[in-house]
């Protein structure tokens, strides 16, 4: 029997003894929204009175909304499971194992080279394969590291572990990510690299967005972003980039919060930088005009006061063909498609969606925004569709609502 997010928000709400108005006011939305959802009169609601109910509740949206936390396909040699289990490696806790219980290191060049095609896999979209060899990768690292500890050992492992961050992280495991930031930023430390150590705070806020914890997200980038901030006329295209990425990771939660003055003007440097520094690929990510274009699509769409017309005519500026990583083109066309629907184009919705998922079918699942969207376009029917339906279905949304 499927359990619905109205069941899990009646659940929760008696767990922990409030009533619906009392939830109602705590959330910011009408009590009308939350009776409606619990007596199974509506299915779902938009994406950011979701998280407004999952901050009143207490827990994270990923359990409200029944989010995926496995990958589609099981590993012989990792998963999930594993990745976990090297990323909390209870072997580099003083004295708890001994030294003879530590690995050999592989070839560091061979291990690099490892690291580097993982970062390939993630941005692809690759998730079950990734997850199914970053455990070891890590493992490996740390006993590289152990063996050489030069600075590109430890920039490779820093970025290793900002990988298992964000696989974490999209997989619905966020606790998980913040103990690989925390291996993150400590390898950046003793790699002495202030900007790895800027993208691992960039990491950070993210994960602390999908915790609910968007004043720290907000703060943290902000933070960073003013210590890290360059001289425009000296500066290189790396510290430009990591400098505009720490400011993106700022401007979400501030929309996020309804700050959206500060969002706004966030977005302004952002974009000032990405001018000045063209498009870069660094520290396993990517900088561009166009990376800011999207995020401001992304932005117009957050807080209680969204704004989807206005989103679509900042989409009509992104040239997707400039966007460089797959997935996060993916994330761009599921932010249009919510648009779309808002906007009352079900069927432009649904092209985009069906066109993502045939390009990107197991990223997809994990991502709570496409799924609230379908729940919202099966609430808004006038006439079944078989296509929605399949998709709904696909996405583990309960076709017959």
């Amino acid at each position: 029997m499927n359990t619905t997010i109205g069941d899990r928000i009646r659940s929760l709400r008696e767990f922990r003894d409030v009533t619906q108005e009392q939830l109602a006011q705590r959330a910011g939305v009408s009590v009308d929204t939350v009776r409606k959802l619990e007596q199974g009169i509506r299915q779902s609601a938009r994406i950011n009175t979701l998280r407004s109910l999952a901050r009143a509740l207490d827990v994270q949206l990923e359990r409200l909304v029944g989010q995926p936390t496995v990958t589609q396909e099981l590993s012989d040699d990792g998963g999930l499971l594993a990745l976990r289990d090297a990323i909390q490696d209870i072997g580099v806790l003083p004295g708890v194992l001994a030294d003879d219980n530590l690995e050999d290191p592989p070839d560091e060049s061979a291990w690099v080279d490892s690291a580097k095609a993982a970062t390939g896999m993630y941005w692809r979209g690759d998730y079950s394969r990734l997850s199914g060899m970053l455990p070891l990768i890590l493992r490996d690292g740390q006993a590289v590291a152990r063996e050489a500890g030069t600075d590109r050992v430890w920039q490779q492992l820093a970025l290793a572990y900002q990988l298992a961050a964000s696989l974490c992280t999209q997989a619905g495991h966020p606790d998980w990510a913040f103990a690989a930031v925390e291996k993150q930023l400590a390898a950046a430390e003793k790699a002495s690299d202030p900007l790895m150590s800027g993208m691992g705070v960039s990491t950070l806020s993210w994960v602390l967005l999908r915790q609910g914890r968007w004043e720290q997200a907000q703060a943290v980038a902000e933070r960073k972003a003013d210590a890290l901030e360059p001289s425009f006329r000296k500066s290189t295209p790396a510290q430009l980039a990591v400098y505009g990425n720490l400011l993106l990771a700022a401007a979400t939660p501030a929309a996020r919060r309804d700050q959206r003055n500060d969002a706004e003007e966030l977005l302004n440097l952002a974009e000032t930088a990405a001018v000045r520094s063209g498009p870069v690929r660094v520290y396993g990510s990517a900088f561009s005009v166009t990376d800011v274009q999207t995020q401001q699509v992304n932005i117009a769409l957050a807080g209680r006061n969204n704004q989807p017309a206005a989103a679509l005519a900042l989409a009509e500026r992104v040239d997707l063909d400039a966007i460089t990583r797959p997935v996060h083109a993916a994330a761009h066309r599921v932010d249009v498609a919510q648009a779309r629907y808002q906007v009352g184009d079900l069927d432009g919705a649904l092209a985009d969606l069906l066109a993502v998922e045939e390009q990107q079918p197991e990223w997809i699942r994990f991502q709570a925004l496409a799924a609230a969207t379908v729940r919202e376009m099966l609430e808004a029917e006038r006439r079944r569709n078989t296509s929605l339906r399949s998709l709904a279905a696909r996405l583990g949304v309960d076709p017959s609502l």
